[in-house]
Order: structure tokens, then C-alpha cells, then sequence
């Protein structure tokens, strides 16, 4: 019998963890996932995995920790001894980290140095297996870099958040230089799905939709509607994720669309598919959703993801849009979208 794959999974609860430990259990690994303590229950999008593997909880278990908690990562991965690590924890919402900057970049930051440096000291000290590590990097690392950004790209953060993520991204390659740990960055532009937190403004879009066509309400609040972005759809991103760590060399990769759009051309997309006219009579603008340094394009020039990985997007921009406000209508009771 084939030993099974074990992975563990920071961000586990999140949209893009809750993809990525389907796709892995799918592919028979042993899955394990780092949560946060909390008061109230927070695992709503892997609560599936449970009813679905009832029978044999040996596949899947969820761990406590925290990535500002360097004793319980070194503490997880002594005991679990995962041949794959991915990071996909942080503090993910770029408005939010001007608010918080220094909790995010704890977190975001500084949180993938100590996940690498448990690796660097398991290995030193005698560690059964060669841990391959992916560290989730972010699009927002380019900032006002003109686009197409590809791997070849000047970083230019504009965020606390993409700051964090850049020092995230710089000590990946040092440590896969310094010590010959296999890390790859996966530089994945903005991916979307019905799982996305509500506070994005994707999901806030097609849930404020919905909710204006089930007569709910009658306004929807947006700050910049020029900014444009590179939208994929989330599980096909996460299939590439798993795909840089089965390479021969780790590296880092540019994962996205290719396509640019605008917030406004999300939002006339989404009143489109729930069947509502003249959407200017819904939006309102709202100053407090402008970030204080705007990102105006973003997208992806993905040739070494085609090339090396054998990846590209399949989602086109209207399907997702017209995914996403299916499942929030459908939740008010209204199963029509429009083709």
C-alpha cells in the first residue's frame, strides 16, 4: 500500500484552504489544518470535509495554533511531519491592513519567517522528510508596477499588507537559497468564489445584488470603481498551488487570468446577471472604502505558469460573476440568473 502524503495547512478555514484541503484529500493525502481559537464556530466552509469523511477522521484533522505562535508551528510540524506545507494564513484584507498595520505584518510577515525557520530546524535536526513549502504571495506585491506584472516584475506595495507580503516573498527565496529548503511563492492575483469573506468587495457586490433583488435592500456601497483587477476563479488556483510543489525545482510563479477588469465592469456585470437594470440607481459611492494609496491595475502575464506548470485559467469573468451572484440570489429564494 502507497504511503499517503501528509500536508499541513495554514488558513485552513479560509476560501482558498478550504479548496485546497478538498483538492488534496481528493488526491489522497493526509490533511492537516492550523486554526485559530475562537469563541464562536469559524470552520463553516470545511464543515463538508467532516460529514463527507465521518467514517475516517485519520484523513483530516484541524490543529489550534497561530502563525504569531512560533512555539506551536515548530511544536505541529515536529509532530505531524507533513511533506508539504502551505501557507496560506494571514491577515488577507488590504483595506483593513491600514488599519492594523502592525498586526498585519506580524501575521502576514512575519508569520511565514517562522513557519521557515521551524522547517530550516526540523530538517537540522535530523527530520525524517524534505518538507516542501509553498508561501501564498499576493498580486498587490506589484502595486503600481505597470502591468502586465510577471515574475520578472519591480515589486511596488502599496499597503501594509502588501508590504507584509513582500517581506513574506523576499525571505521564501532567501531561505530556499540559504538553506535548500524547496519554497515556492505563488504570486496569485485576485481569485474569487461563493466561499470569498463578505468584506471582499467581490462578495459584497453579488451578495448586495442578491439582497436588492429580493427587495432587501435598496442601495449597495462602493468605494473605487476604477480600480481594475485580474479575477480568477479560487479552486482552479489552488490546483496550481499543489502543482508548483510537484516540480523537480521549486520557483516562484505568477498564477492569474491575463485579463483586466474594473470594479465598475464587476459590479454591471453582477446587476446584469441577477436580471436588474440601470445599476447606477442602486450604487452609492462611499469615501471610507477608498484606501488611502490606490492599486489601478493589476494582471497577470502567466507564460511561465503555461509553460512550466501546464496551468491557465479556465473560469472566464462573466462565468464567475454569474457563479457567485447565482449562490447569494439562490439564498434569499430567487434561482434565476440571466445567460
Amino acid at each position: 500500500m502507497a504511503i499517503k502524503k501528509k500536508a499541513l495547512i495554514s488558513g485552513v478555514t479560509g476560501q482558498d484552504g478550504s479548496f485546497l484541503a478538498e483538492l488534496l484529500l481528493k488526491k489522497g493525502y493526509e490533511v492537516h489544518g492550523i486554526i485559530r481559537r475562537a469563541s464562536t464556530f469559524n470552520t463553516s466552509r470545511i464543515d463538508h470535509i467532516f460529514q463527507d469523511l465521518h467514517a475516517d477522521k485519520k484523513m483530516f484533522h484541524l490543529h489550534h495554533g497561530d502563525l504569531a505562535d512560533a512555539n506551536t508551528i515548530r511544536r505541529l510540524i515536529q509532530k505531524i511531519e507533513p511533506d508539504e506545507i502551505f501557507n496560506l494564513g494571514a491577515q488577507s484584507h488590504v483595506r483593513v491592513s491600514f488599519d492594523i498595520p502592525e498586526y498585519t505584518a506580524n501575521v502576514t510577515g512575519l508569520g511565514t519567517l517562522r513557519v521557515l525557520e521551524a522547517i530550516k530546524d526540523y530538517g537540522e535536526s535530523g527530520g525524517k522528510k524534505k518538507i516542501k513549502f509553498y508561501q501564498a504571495s499576493s498580486s498587490e506585491l506589484f502595486g503600481s508596477t505597470p502591468p502586465p506584472q510577471n515574475e520578472q516584475s519591480p515589486f511596488h506595495p502599496r499597503s501594509p499588507y502588501a508590504c507584509a507580503k513582500a517581506f513574506a516573498y523576499h525571505t521564501t527565496v532567501n531561505y530556499r537559497e540559504a538553506y535548500g529548503i524547496f519554497a515556492c511563492n505563488g504570486i496569485l492575483y485576485n481569485h474569487e468564489s461563493v466561499r470569498r469573506g463578505e468584506t471582499f468587495v467581490t462578495r459584497k457586490i453579488t451578495r448586495g445584488v442578491a439582497r436588492i433583488a429580493a427587495g432587501l435592500d435598496k442601495k449597495l456601497y462602493l468605494g473605487n470603481l476604477d480600480a481594475r483587477r485580474d479575477w480568477g476563479y479560487a479552486p482552479e488556483y489552488m490546483e496550481a498551488a499543489w502543482l508548483m510543489l510537484q516540480q523537480a525545482k521549486p520557483s516562484d510563479y505568477v498564477i492569474g487570468t491575463g485579463e483586466s477588469h474594473s470594479v465598475r465592469e464587476f459590479v454591471i456585470a453582477a446587476f446584469a446577471a441577477a436580471g436588474i437594470d440601470n445599476w447606477k440607481k442602486y450604487v452609492e459611492f462611499d469615501k471610507r472604502y477608498l484606501r488611502p494609496t490606490e492599486v489601478n491595475d493589476l494582471y497577470a502575464d502567466t507564460r511561465k505558469a503555461r509553460r512550466v506548470l501546464k496551468w491557465k485559467a479556465k473560469t472566464k469573468f462573466k462565468d464567475l460573476v454569474k457563479i457567485m451572484v447565482a449562490h447569494d440570489m439562490k439564498k434569499h429564494g430567487i434561482d434565476s440568473v440571466k445567460k
